[in-house]
């Protein structure tokens, strides 16, 4: 199913990192955060209110409507451009959000289908092998998975899938994957002419 442009933009966003000054590399100073999006673990840049003070980890809003903490989004950036910071919180960013989305990512068990004659969608979760991908198979077809520990009840010899999903994820976000399961890709800054 298609998503319009609408439904496809981040509502929240976690901040990974807050500088007061903004970068050191920068000619102008102005409070700068680095942001997670909620949704689609889009990697963001924003300037915030004046008055405001964010955490490292807070959630905040960066959706149309009237923002109380961030003035601006600035750009979409690279993984290549996060600050130390926002590199070290980023994983446990990421687990915090599946954990909190459970459902949403025990669908991907229940509901994945094959990408092609010869692959599984399932295949591209890291740690999910042909065996693993067939005992999943067996299991979900018998009746749907409830949760992640469901699944490592049912699945033999199953990692934590919570961070098989997270893995996935920080593949994607350091965006070198062929295909994006979860993470909306980010194809570049475009010149302007």
């Amino acid at each position: 199913m298609e998503t319009t442009g609408e439904e496809r933009k981040e509502e929240h966003a976690y901040v990974l990192d807050f500088m007061h000054a903004g970068k050191s590399s920068s000619s102008r100073s102005e409070p700068l955060a680095q942001l997670l999006g909620e949704r689609f673990f889009t990697l963001l840049e924003a300037t915030t209110k004046p008055e405001a003070t964010v955490a490292i980890g807070e959630k905040v809003y960066i959706g149309t409507a009237e923002r109380d903490k961030i003035l601006l989004i600035k750009a979409r950036i690279q993984y290549s451009e996060l600050t130390q910071t926002a590199r070290n919180c980023l994983e446990g960013l990421v687990m915090q959000i599946v954990n909190e989305n459970e459902q949403k990512y025990v669908e991907v068990f229940n509901k994945a289908g094959a990408l092609n004659i010869r692959q599984h969608l399932l295949e591209l979760l890291p740690g999910i092998g042909r065996k693993h991908l067939d005992a999943i198979l067996k299991e979900r077809q018998a009746k749907p998975f409830a949760s992640f520990a469901d699944i490592t009840q049912r699945v033999a010899l199953m990692q934590d899938p919570a961070k098989i999903i997270v893995d996935r994820i920080m593949l994607e976000i350091q965006g070198s994957e062929r295909f994006y399961l979860f993470v909306k890709p980010y194809y570049g800054r475009k010149e302007r002419g």
